[in-house]
């Protein structure tokens, strides 16, 4: 008997909907990130791209537990000397959820080309309605 290998023809990508709705943050980009390498999938191999299309709704109702939203902060630097930046995580909620929502996922994800290629399968909106209505998305469940 011999190993499983993914071919690219044989993967097959459907696509899910993820409602981070009064789950916490880090729940649901766990999950994002699962579904994204297709580590749900009883055809999962480490080295293959075989992952599913990802849609996450109403990420400004999603919640950060403790005292996260007062003491954490997200930090990156611009490139350029003393361009340390950071944003504490109650402002980056209100104003920008999606892009919260998005950085965890990605921090989920590997660190090279795989993972590059999984993020690009994420849509994430801060709202209940998309528009990706025509793909027939699966609801999942936490």
């Amino acid at each position: 008997m011999s190993t499983y290998m993914p071919k690219a023809n044989d993967i097959n990508r459907t696509w899910y909907i993820l409602d981070a709705e009064g789950v916490s943050l880090g729940r649901v980009a766990a999950k994002a990130a699962t579904i994204l390498r297709g580590k749900h999938k009883p055809t999962y191999a480490p080295h293959a791209d075989c992952g599913d299309y990802v849609i996450i709704i109403n990420t400004d109702k999603a919640v950060l537990t403790g005292k996260k939203l007062d003491q954490k902060y997200y930090r990156w630097h611009t490139g350029w000397i003393g361009g340390l930046k950071e944003i504490k995580y109650d402002k980056l909620m209100a104003e920008q959820s999606d892009r919260a929502m998005t950085i965890a996922v990605t921090g989920m994800l590997p660190n090279n080309t795989l993972g590059r290629k999984a993020a690009t399968r994420l849509r994430v909106f801060k709202g209940a309605e998309h528009n990706q209505a025509s793909r027939n998305p699966v609801e999942c469940n936490f």
